[in-house]
């Protein structure tokens, strides 16, 4: 879920530019496999050097997801030498994006805003592809079409939009909620949104480009909030369900509506999302003039917007380039070793974008102190996706097919109950050239709540892995159906494609295929970047802020940030003025 948002329909993932030369020279059982999900598989490249230039940086970065080429595209910015590693054959991470047969697929998120926002609000992923000199053209829209018990509509953004949705659905007493929930949160995200992520690094130095800094405009949003609104925004780090509590909603939709936002988002439902992350969502999609966005060359674009940003500043990326370990000598990383058994050293840093779980992975067992491992370990984990991917003929579909659609089941069952919630999203809607002429391109999946342990240890080759897969992707199958119409046939489908958790486990390289750690605010904190080791940072989803494409953005950008002196990161902030 993942969006600018982040949204992982986004939910809050995409592609590099010569993928047809690159697939060109894989197998016809890799290029299936690649096809299968926004793979991170084995590569054929690894057994020669990888990238240009000497096997050392000043950073070197494990992965380039959305987090790692945030952190990689702004050390570069920095003057640092930088170079990122990535095991796939495509950069991206989950983020990245794949071609079958014309079809141009994402693999991650799909649903964004913000792209084209500026400033000291701006977005963080906005924010530092200011920073690199980037932007990614997008069409605009602001609707999604929502299935749920209560009835069909197109939700509407905006501030009086939903309103008009609430009323026609559901009840008077849901508008008025809703009123008084927009009339609480809305005034809050001054005081969320005041403290640029670009500006936040994680040493002292953040008394000076961030707390001094800012001060002004921080001071100026309590005051407009006045006593009560300022009382208010001491709440933003809590669960967002107290915030709630305190407004006394009880409308069973707007507490489910809610808890729906909040899990897209962050992979938790409204009792576990810290306040601040859905009051800024709330910003971006409930204020005047607030628009959705979706990039016009596919998810993909946000993700090769990053490496131009990267290679312009002299940065370099190595694809098919496996890190097998992390190297510490004398208590510091100093490098990585890759599966071919080359060893790239780094000078100042290593910067893992692996989750917590595989970042532990490739640490050797006695440089961990038991004390971070037992917490890496006791982390709660998210759950896995179930992925349909389509390509398909356009013709005898409904007239003004939307780009977005979410199929909810059944409300008490909860959010996150497993074949519960089923994403789509149709990209080819606004995007021309992602499908053949008068064809559709289709992502549906299951947003985070596929259980591993039904796939636990089942070979993929056997027929049982086959039958489940079967029984387990009918309820993305049902949903398309629902969404499309008659006029659909899933047997004249072009391409056909089911990711399971395995899938994710195997090609993005995650642990469990999980989508990240579900912890819960009030009850733990997302690590913050530095490790235990000297030398060693993480970001991504593993760390602070969090899940989504905006949380994993600002993470890369505070580690660039730390790396470099207070002087350096505030003539940035100078330069691109914020």
């Amino acid at each position: 879920m993942d969006a600018s948002l982040g949204l992982r329909f986004s939910p809050f993932s995409s592609t590099a530019p010569p993928r047809s030369r690159l697939r060109k020279s894989l197998s016809r059982r890799r290029r299936k496999l690649c096809a299968t999900l926004a793979s991170v598989g084995e590569s054929p490249l690894e057994s020669r050097n990888p990238f240009p230039g000497k096997p050392e940086a000043d950073i070197v970065v494990i992965g380039s997801g959305i987090g790692g080429l945030c952190c990689s595209g702004l050390s570069a910015r920095y003057q640092q030498d930088v170079l990122v590693l990535e095991s796939h054959d495509l950069p991206g991470g989950a983020a990245h994006s794949f071609d079958v047969k014309g079809y141009k697929f994402d693999s991650g998120p799909s649903l964004f805003s913000g792209f084209q926002s500026r400033g000291l609000q701006a977005n963080p992923i906005a924010q530092v592809l200011d920073a690199l000199g980037e932007s990614i053209p997008c069409a605009s829209y602001n609707s999604w079409m929502v299935y749920i018990p209560e009835g069909e509509f197109l939700s509407r953004i905006g501030p009086t939009e939903f309103l008009k949705d609430l009323e026609t659905y559901v009840s008077l007493d849901a508008v008025h909620e809703w009123k008084k929930l927009l009339d609480a949160v809305l005034p809050l995200s001054s005081a969320a949104m005041a403290l640029p992520p670009l500006s936040i690094r994680g040493d002292w130095g953040a008394f000076s480009t961030a707390a001094a800094r800012y001060a002004p405009s921080l001071l100026k949003s309590f005051i407009q909030m006045g006593p009560q609104g300022a009382f208010g925004a001491m709440k933003l780090l809590r669960p967002f369900s107290e915030i709630l509590d305190s407004l006394e909603l009880k409308h069973p939709f707007i507490r489910n509506w809610v808890d729906l936002l909040c899990f897209l988002l962050a992979g938790v439902k409204s009792d576990g999302i810290i306040s601040a992350e859905i009051v800024y969502m709330f910003a971006e999609w409930y204020k005047p003039g607030c628009v959705l966005e979706y990039p016009l060359d596919g998810s993909g674009a946000v993700v090769d917007a990053l490496v131009r940003g990267l290679k312009k500043f002299g940065g370099r990326l190595a694809l098919g380039a496996h890190v097998d370990k992390i190297v510490i000598e004398n208590g510091r990383a100093t490098g990585v070793k890759l599966r071919s058994g080359q060893f790239i050293r780094a000078k100042k840093a290593v910067v893992s974008n692996a989750s917590m779980w595989d970042t532990l992975n490739l640490l050797p067992v006695e440089s961990v102190p038991k004390t971070y491992r037992d917490q890496v370990q006791a982390t709660p984990q998210c759950e896995s996706f179930m992925h349909l991917h389509l390509g398909f003929d356009a013709h005898n579909l409904p007239e003004n097919l939307g780009i977005h659609h979410i199929v909810v089941d059944d409300w008490s069952r909860g959010v996150d109950a497993d074949q519960n919630v089923v994403l789509i999203s149709i990209p080819s809607v606004h995007g021309k050239g992602l499908a053949p002429p008068g064809k559709h391109v289709l992502h549906a999946y299951t947003p985070g709540t596929e259980p591993f342990g039904l796939w636990e240890g089942l070979d993929r080759r056997s027929i049982v892995y086959r039958k489940l897969k079967e029984e387990r992707s009918e309820v993305m199958w049902r949903a398309v159906e629902r969404v499309l119409g008659p006029g659909f046939s899933r047997e004249k489908c072009d391409v056909k494609l089911v990711g399971t958790p395995l899938t994710h486990r195997r090609f993005l390289r995650r642990n469990r295929g999980t989508y990240g750690p579900a912890i819960k605010a009030g009850k733990g904190t997302f690590p913050g970047h530095s490790t235990p080791i000297l030398q060693l940072f993480c970001c991504g989803d593993s760390t602070f802020p969090g899940i989504g494409v905006p949380a994993v953005a600002a993470s890369g950008a505070i580690v660039a940030n730390t790396l470099v002196s207070v002087k350096q990161h505030s003539e940035l902030l100078d330069a691109i003025g914020i």
